[in-house]
């Protein structure tokens, strides 16, 4: 069998005056060129260039292959240049795959924009509660996760930075008191998000002075939807852990309050999923940029 390289080296060959052209040209040297055109005409069984004294000549086989691979080889330089024009094209389709609540806060309206100053981008949003799980259902050419995913090979470039904070209502606090200590938890009321069969009623929590302390709860509630965990947590049903983006505003307008903000959780930064840099095309690229320098202003 042989290959497009063996054509590209056929035709060099060919249409060279005699080997020591033809290796000027292919930029290695003549034995290499000799060897390598003996090992091509073995293969296929075939004798293909004469040569002698006066230079090199085709003989029938080698000028029908000829003949016939001129015009492959030209479509596949065409198809080459296409592609390569499309990889530094900002123009097409592009996919992204992100999770139901931070990609319709957070994710939509900075694909919006995007779009919008790239009119020739088609955006595919699809939203869902469980990204992983669609992975591999399509060809994605960004997927969104909150966390890290250890046990994935593929890139994984951090957008933004985000905690996780346990917090409560100040009704919930005021009604009970505040924990002072992570081991305090199991007396109070704790709630989860169950989403998958992630073990979620496991807390680990560090200091900042190097202490590490694991709590194990039995939830006093729990949903696999983060907002109605967070409405219960805002109606003072009890401590909840959310994402730093979930509770933001309700911390910083006093609705929710930190527990034990002394005391660190695990961080879940927001990832993006993307082929590596030398195999991503220039519209992925630039809509990576653009979600990164967005979500860091949020």
């Amino acid at each position: 069998m042989i290959d497009l390289s063996d054509l590209h080296f056929f035709r060099t060959v060919a249409k060279s005056a005699s080997l020591s052209d033809a290796a000027r040209h292919l930029g290695v040297s003549p034995p290499a060129v000799s060897q390598r055109l003996s090992a091509l005409e073995n293969r296929m069984g075939l004798a293909l260039i004469n040569r002698g004294p006066n230079g090199l000549g085709l003989t029938g086989e080698g000028a029908e292959l000829l003949q016939k691979a001129d015009p492959l080889l030209n479509q596949a330089d065409a198809l080459m240049k296409d592609l390569f024009e499309k990889r530094e094209a900002l123009s097409g389709p592009v996919r992204i795959l992100a999770p139901f609540g931070y990609g319709r806060l957070n994710i939509a309206p900075l694909v919006g924009t995007f779009a919008k100053a790239h009119p020739d981008i088609s955006p595919d949003l699809f939203l869902s509660d469980h990204p992983r799980r669609h992975m591999g259902d399509e060809t994605w050419d960004i997927v969104v996760n909150v966390g890290r995913l250890p046990d994935l090979s593929a890139t994984q470039t951090v957008l933004c930075r985000n905690k996780r904070l346990l917090c409560a209502s100040p009704t919930y606090l005021a009604s009970v008191g505040h924990p002072e200590h992570p081991s305090h938890l199991s007396s109070h009321r704790c709630g989860c998000i169950q989403e998958d069969a992630a073990d979620v009623t496991h807390w680990r929590f560090s200091s900042d002075d190097g202490l590490e302390c694991r709590v194990r709860f039995t939830p006093a509630f729990r949903s696999n939807d983060g907002e109605v965990v967070r409405a219960w947590a805002l109606d003072g049903l009890g401590i909840v852990e959310r994402s730093e983006w979930s509770v933001r505003d309700d911390i910083d307008r006093g609705r929710l309050l930190r527990v034990l903000p002394e005391w660190s959780l695990p961080d879940a930064d927001v990832v993006a999923i993307v082929q590596p840099s030398h195999l991503r095309p220039k519209k992925v690229t630039a809509l990576l940029n653009h979600l990164r320098e967005g979500l860091s202003n949020t």
